[in-house]
């Protein structure tokens, strides 16, 4: 007869946790179910990608990388590496006058972050300019914050309010301004809006969880890691997989996401380039005289 055994988590006993206000053993075993959704997410993006057409994979490999990341990092900090010991500049009394930051966390959202930008991005036919100005907007917003975490003073509110506002620089123009005009402009204003819509939600009370946080030490590093693993679920495997389900109804073609051989290029009539080439070439593979007909 088999015999189940329980095995509990010893990850602290390994990787012992350091600081006044640290990782305890509940906010381990919480992160360890945050780094499963994580990886079972990848692994279904991994194996659904098997089933679309190569020119239609662009959002497999977008959040397939940034799912890939989130459990290398989510595994991390679970296993209680990827920190620093930093001074708390406000430690309300309680003598926890260091804490854990774990850097892990940043590392995570400077790849997450972009991801979700590009994707929709992508969806709503944003030009590239826009779409790297909201990109370098999010590392700016994710480093500031990180360069607050590590400031043991109250300057590093300074930081905060320095990334808030490329926060809402880029809430404004993912959501209300360039994203939403060009999304309307191909057609896909609802989905775009219900995307964008759940995002910058989200978005919104990642501020406030940074400013309880790392930020003004209100709460401890287990509560931290609720809140935030909370966030970045629905933020990164919710909206990975609603992406897909609402992307059974749109025309790659028309949305010039369509990526072929010859890279993100127009598909005229629904043909791609691949097709149009074996067209012209002769029965032994030949190429046919004469150039080849622009796509």
């Amino acid at each position: 007869m088999a015999v189940i055994q329980f095995r509990s988590n010893d990850a602290l006993d390994i990787n012992p946790p350091l600081g006044d206000e640290h990782l305890t053993v509940h906010g381990s075993d919480w992160l360890w179910a945050v780094t499963a959704i994580y990886i079972v997410s990848f692994l279904a993006f991994f194996g659904l990608s098997f089933f679309v057409r190569a020119g239609e994979r662009v959002f497999h490999y977008i959040y397939g990388i940034a799912l890939l990341v989130g459990s290398v990092t989510y595994y991390a900090m679970a296993s209680d590496l990827g920190f620093s010991v930093v001074a708390a500049s406000d430690n309300l009394g309680r003598g926890d006058d260091t804490r854990q930051v774990f850097f892990a966390h940043y590392i995570n959202w400077v790849v997450s972050f972009p991801a979700v930008i590009l994707s929709l991005g992508l969806l709503s036919g944003l030009p590239w300019a826009t779409l790297a100005y909201q990109v370098f907007l999010a590392w700016f917003w994710i480093l500031t914050y990180l360069a607050g975490a590590y400031t043991a003073t109250n300057y590093k509110w300074g930081f905060f309010a320095f990334g808030t506002v490329a926060w809402i620089f880029l809430a404004a123009s993912q959501w209300a301004l360039d994203g939403r005009r060009s999304a309307v402009r191909v057609g896909v204003a609802r989905d775009h809006t219900l995307l964008s819509g759940w995002l910058n939600l989200l978005w919104l009370l990642y501020p406030i969880a940074w400013g309880l946080s790392d930020g003004g030490n209100k709460i401890g590093t287990t509560s931290d890691f609720v809140f935030f693993g909370i966030l970045d679920v629905l933020m990164l495997p919710v909206l990975s997989f609603a992406t897909l389900f609402l992307s059974r109804n749109w025309d790659y073609g028309k949305l010039n996401i369509a990526f072929t051989q010859y890279g993100r290029v127009p598909v005229a009539g629904g043909n791609y380039p691949e097709k149009t080439l074996a067209n012209v070439q002769g029965p032994a593979g030949a190429a046919a005289p004469g150039p080849v007909p622009a796509v």
